[in-house]
């Protein structure tokens, strides 16, 4: 484990950490590494979380007992780890994956895998609107090209994006974009905004948005040499640029969390590493920390 910064730095920054197995909720602070519990049984598969730090809350998604099984969840703690909530009932969301929040308008938005849906509700959990759907039959629920993973949105720009993994490194992945309003009486089944903007990917995970440079990140857990790492690619005025590898070598790669304010990013993967890399200058990384088990979600606090 190595630790990042002095601790005047970012003396309350922590990273916030999802453990699929033990399903466990961490804290990670930076200044010195140390790794508090906040959640010892989220049972499940929780995946993705996100702080909402002016209201005092971290939320998190939970992909429920079994994937086959319409019995996700979406929860809350304070910020000490007190006050467990369910704000989103189990059977409201199948799978539910990526959760990001958008704290001016008070809203969550998530992939929802096999539920093969994009969905977003108030903070509370109500107003449950489902702004894509990809398929609706047990068929369709088999077609893992159809599962929705990763979500990201664009305010300034007006858009939503998503993945869409595909099947164990079976080369179909996709990141794709709508505008981010579901337009009156549209059928999320059948929006006609929805552009591909990368195809024939390994399997894209996990997406972040920076506004201000204009970049599209993501990670991937396929097989290299397209997979296993964290990717980039610049969007300006709707127009696509070329992808970037900024990392290699993950171990099935997962969460994906930007720190603008020290120029870095954070990612976590099933192999239990969480790595720091500098996106000035890509292709090296420091573990920050080890060894808790198999990660998924995860997030910048403070």
């Amino acid at each position: 484990m190595t630790q990042l910064d002095s601790p005047g730095s970012e003396a309350r920054t922590r990273l916030l950490l999802l453990v699929a197995r033990p399903a466990q909720l961490l804290a990670l602070s930076l200044p010195d590494g140390a790794v508090e519990t906040l959640v010892a049984d989220c049972g499940g598969t929780p995946d993705g979380v996100v702080a909402d730090e002016a209201n005092g809350y971290i939320y998190w998604t939970n992909m429920g007992q079994e994937f086959d099984k319409n019995d996700g969840y979406i929860e809350r703690i304070a910020l000490d780890g007190s006050g467990r909530t369910v704000v989103v009932m189990p059977g409201q969301t199948f799978t539910p994956k990526q959760l990001i929040l958008d704290a001016d308008s008070d809203l969550l938005y998530w992939c929802d895998r096999e539920g093969m849906r994009v969905m977003r509700s108030r903070t509370d959990g109500s107003a449950i609107t489902v702004l894509v759907q990809t398929g609706s039959t047990e068929a369709d629920r088999s077609d893992a090209s159809r599962h929705c993973v990763g979500i990201a949105i664009d305010k300034v720009g007006g858009y939503l994006y998503w993945t869409q993994k595909g099947g164990d490194n079976a080369g179909v992945g996709r990141i794709l974009r709508a505008g981010l309003q579901l337009p009156a009486q549209a059928d999320p089944a059948h929006r006609t905004d929805i552009e591909v903007l990368f195809s024939h990917l390994p399997e894209p995970i996990d997406l972040e948005w920076d506004g201000t440079e204009n970049y599209l990140y993501w990670t991937d857990r396929g097989d290299p040499p397209l997979g296993n790492t964290l990717n980039r690619a610049r969007i300006r005025q709707g127009k696509i640029g070329e992808r970037e590898t900024l990392l290699s070598n993950l171990h099935e790669g997962i969460g994906l969390a930007l720190d603008k304010r020290f120029g870095r990013a954070f990612v976590s993967d099933l192999g239990g590493d969480v790595r720091c890399v500098d996106l000035e200058a890509p292709g090296e990384s420091t573990i920050v920390m080890s060894g808790k088990g198999p990660l998924t979600g995860i997030a910048i606090q403070g």
